[in-house]
């Protein structure tokens, strides 16, 4: 492969505003209800309002809607299908019916997008990219109640409700609402998962071989914390790993490289090359690209690429700062993450310490041609996570996951796993390596309070949250998946609109109306007896 030279400066993305946008819908004067963030979950929010007959401007800080979903998480993530309805499953039906199936949960991102342009076309909503909330005085507020938002080229837009969908939660912060990031102890909810975390049957993608930390000067090897680990059951300030998710391919009519990382250092990657090194001796034969990445199938021969095992996509210890970070740091993190994630694929296909049945094996697949046009094939969107988590009046923990699964005020319903991926890469005891807070414990099928959407009512009046939602570490793990950031998108347009027509904070309407108003619409609040004969 010829080298190519790295640049992605263009395909920044909450920061990135320097490739040529998608065309805006027509603009139709104030607003009821401003989403702020083009994520799947701000594009449900602004679809529901608007079909509930609100005026609905939905700001996009870059310049495609979609979010993780269209950004290259083809493969969905979605527990128990039977708990998603609604616009959730609406969408999955629509991507479905592009490829002639009643619905699909793998798809392309560009047909994602695609949907999700159609849908927001549809129902009316004033769709603006390249309009990132102000990085300071960006939300003004009278009292406990914001007024309007104003974003980077100075324009303010006034409303009556606002929703922050976005995946680092600043427009509530900017609004004054009580929020968090990191991990709570065990003690702060009595949730036994909390903290840091020992290693249990619940936790995977850890080094199942001795591998040392240090280089043969004593030297501590790139991408290791050099800190303490922590307390097993402790809280901190460490957030779980960030990557992307490449759609790649093998079809070579339809293929470019992976681009060699302008500053590419082969020896950022010396973990993994003694990984390799002990997996060979272990297993005494090369491993394959399946030991190191999950490579879920995606129509027309494309997948998506996510993290497995000890040394993968995923880049440990680097996404700490992101939660507070400020825009230009976070565009840093972008550069950095993509920078990481090209070299790991750069290194498994050219350097001579890998096997060369591996290289030959990463060699052959390339990014797909036809996927992030205007980011050179590269997905626009970092997969982040977990950043800040709203705290509200009611904080959902593990449980509300596992034991009180009913709830009062229900909108929708969450199955999957309690997830997280590790949090960081430290040195044992005896100098090797490890892996913490990977966490992939069951759920059993629950009910989603309309209370995780608010903020406290001593705060603000006229916010609803649903990506940043008000949960526990371990309780957001169950909520951060897309399918369910989807339904609680959902709710949070059908309320923003209740909430004006019925002339109360968003913590005063009738949640009673609510519930059934999204039954109404397809929403799943429980499931069937199984017991039940039918």
């Amino acid at each position: 492969m010829n080298r190519r030279t790295f640049l992605l400066s263009s395909a920044m993305g909450a920061g990135g505003l320097l490739f040529t946008p998608t065309v805006n819908s027509a603009e139709q004067g104030p607003s009821d209800v401003i989403v702020y963030g083009g994520t799947a979950s701000g594009v449900a929010a602004a679809v529901a309002a608007a079909r509930q007959g609100a005026r609905v401007t939905l700001l996009e800080p870059g310049t495609h809607l979609g979010g993780m979903v269209s950004g290259g998480l083809g493969h969905t993530d979605h527990g128990n299908i039977k708990t998603i309805g609604g616009i959730s499953l609406e969408f999955f039906q629509r991507v479905g019916r592009h490829y002639g199936q009643p619905t699909t949960w793998n798809f392309e991102p560009h047909v994602a997008e695609s949907v999700f342009k159609r849908m927001a076309a549809e129902a009316k909503v004033d769709v603006l990219y390249r309009h990132r909330l102000k990085e300071h005085g960006g939300v003004r507020k009278r009292g406990l109640h914001i007024t309007e938002v104003v974003t980077e080229n100075g324009r303010a837009f006034p409303a009556r409700v606002f929703i922050d969908a976005t995946y680092g939660g600043d427009l509530l912060a900017q609004a004054g609402a009580s929020f968090t990031w990191g991990r709570e102890s065990r003690e702060q909810y009595n949730e036994s998962f909390a903290g840091v975390r020992a290693a249990d049957k619940y936790a995977h993608h850890r080094f199942d071989v001795p591998v040392s930390a240090y280089n043969a000067q004593g030297k501590l090897l790139p991408n290791i914390y050099p800190g303490p680990r922590g307390k097993i059951g402790a809280g901190d300030k460490k957030v779980q790993a960030y990557n992307f998710r490449l759609c790649l391919t093998r079809e070579r009519d339809n293929q470019v490289p992976i681009p060699e990382p302008s500053h590419y250092d082969p020896k950022q990657y010396a973990l993994l090359a003694r990984l390799i090194a002990a997996d060979i001796k272990k297993n005494r034969r090369p491993p394959t690209m399946h030991q190191f990445m999950i490579i879920s199938p995606l129509p027309n021969g494309k997948t998506d690429i996510n993290n497995k095992g000890a040394f993968s996509t995923d880049y440990i210890n680097e996404s700490w700062d992101y939660p507070m970070a400020g825009y230009r740091r976070r565009d840093e993190m972008w550069r950095e993450h993509a920078d990481y994630t090209a070299g790991f694929f750069y290194f498994l296909a050219h350097d001579p310490q890998v096997p060369a049945q591996l290289r030959d094996e990463v060699k052959r697949w390339g990014l797909a041609k036809d996927e992030f046009i205007d980011t050179d094939h590269w997905p626009f969107q970092l997969y982040v996570r977990e950043a800040r988590r709203l705290v509200g009046d009611f904080v959902m923990t593990q449980h509300d996951a596992q034991t009180a699964l009913t709830k009062p005020d229900p909108i929708g319903m969450g199955s999957y796993n309690m997830d997280s991926h590790n949090v960081q890469r430290y040195v044992q005891k005896d100098g090797t390596a490890q892996n913490e807070g990977d966490t992939e414990v069951p759920s059993i099928p629950y009910q989603i309070s309309y209370r995780v959407l608010l903020p406290k009512f001593s705060e603000c009046r006229n916010l609803l949250v649903p990506v940043c939602t008000s949960a526990s570490h371990i309780g957001y793990g169950t909520l951060r998946l897309e399918p369910v950031y989807m339904i609680m998108g959902e709710a949070a347009g059908v309320a923003a609109k209740m909430a004006i027509e019925q002339g109360k904070d968003v913590q005063k309407i009738d949640t009673g109306e609510l519930t059934q108003e999204l039954r109404r619409k397809g929403t799943v609040m429980e499931l069937p007896d199984p017991n039940t004969r039918g």
